[in-house]
């Protein structure tokens, strides 16, 4: 079993924990960038009707369904990338979405990226363009690149803080948001 897939070898919510304090990398045009993982939404597919799979499979969402270990990339309000990372089993469309993450690679091209040199990775939008993933990388496995899923340093000596998901109109009382606080 890879890194990856002993990562993601859990339910949506252990898989959203899981995923905080690992490295998220992206190698494009030679240039590596690359974030600690710091927030995390999970979205429970057809039990769930925040997910994109609410109500079932569409052309958009259907990386959503699997395998796991897949990125699905989709557009937010017709303006920023966001991305998830698929897991569960073949046909139950379970994703994280990669909410924020602290910059541990290529900042300078981070910083030309986003713009600014503050808030350069603190929401799913701005982590996509930070990282330069776009609609092109949906379906990439996150095996192999060159949008990546390492083990990380973890969270060190921070806390897990669970919250309600933000962002969104419907099941936002469900605390499944995870925060690597501190």
């Amino acid at each position: 079993m890879s890194q990856l897939e002993s990562l993601l070898d859990d339910d949506v919510l252990g898989v959203a924990a899981n995923l905080l304090g690992c490295r998220l990398e992206t190698e494009f045009d030679g240039i590596t960038t690359a974030v600690t993982i710091t927030e995390t939404e999970a979205y429970a597919g057809p039990d769930d009707p925040a997910s994109h799979a609410y109500r079932g499979l569409t052309d958009r969402n259907r990386v959503m369904f699997g395998p796991a270990g897949f990125l699905y990339v989709y557009r937010s309000y017709g303006i920023h990338w966001c991305m998830n990372v698929v897991v569960g089993e073949p046909g139950v469309p379970h994703a994280v979405l990669l909410r924020g993450g602290e910059p541990v690679a290529g900042r300078a091209e981070i910083i030309r990226r986003r713009g600014r040199d503050t808030d350069l990775t603190n929401g799913p939008g701005k982590l996509s363009q930070a990282l330069a993933v776009t609609g092109d990388d949906n379906g990439t496995d996150l095996r192999l690149g060159p949008v990546r899923i390492v083990a990380g340093p973890g969270i060190g000596d921070r806390t897990v803080e669970r919250t309600p998901r933000i962002g969104i109109s419907k099941a936002v009382e469900r605390p499944w948001r995870f925060i690597a606080a501190g």
